[in-house]
């Protein structure tokens, strides 16, 4: 019933969810691209919801806390503690922690933001494809084509170590999908 009411809350926006998705979305790291505006969260949790997909990202873990706990958690935030302890060992890396909770789920798509920003970057922070490698999970390539008012999954790989020959098959996919704002888009110029 709810999936229903998200599929219906999303053609009321004009955009729907492109049932067609790899086995593997059910469990992977998931590349957000393009991200040029707030729009695409929405979009984006809409989409994964009505596909049924176990959508979950990261925040500060103040944020899953009372009282934005009460409507970050049941969006899929999974709370990340950065701060620094006194007398402590260092705490595991973001990408550590991101990788041990794929790890640690049967059913989980991490969301991982490729470009890190809203904001034009012609370098792509690469934390998704090393959780992928840390997590030994593939990674699925989530988008919102702004075109054709699509949200879904449209391939995935396993990250070879390889990131320059992974990076052209990741391109090669997202070379033709159309963001909200075209000057705030780029493919990662170090491997195009």
């Amino acid at each position: 019933m709810f999936r229903l009411f998200i599929k219906i809350v999303l053609g009321l926006f004009g955009w729907h969810a492109n049932p067609v998705f790899p086995k593997e979305a059910h469990k992977c790291v998931l590349i957000a691209a393009p991200h040029t505006s707030n729009w695409d969260t929405f979009y984006m949790r809409m989409g994964m919801w009505v596909l049924g997909i176990p959508l979950k990202f990261t925040v500060k873990d103040d944020w899953t806390k009372f009282p934005l706990g009460i409507f970050m958690k049941p969006l899929g935030a999974l709370g990340i503690d950065r701060s620094a302890k006194k007398g402590v060992k260092a705490r595991a890396s973001y990408v550590d922690q991101m990788a041990d909770i794929v790890k640690a789920n049967d059913k989980i798509a991490m969301v991982v933001a490729a470009e890190g920003s809203r904001s034009l970057r012609k370098k792509w922070k690469m934390g998704f494809y090393h959780t992928a490698m840390k997590a030994e999970a593939p990674l699925c390539f989530g988008y919102l084509d702004y075109k054709m008012k699509e949200a879904g999954i449209g391939g995935f790989i396993y990250p070879t170590g390889d990131i320059a020959e992974d990076m052209k098959k990741i391109h090669e996919f997202y070379k033709d999908i159309t963001p909200k704002f075209a000057d705030k888009w780029s493919l990662d110029e170090r491997y195009v």
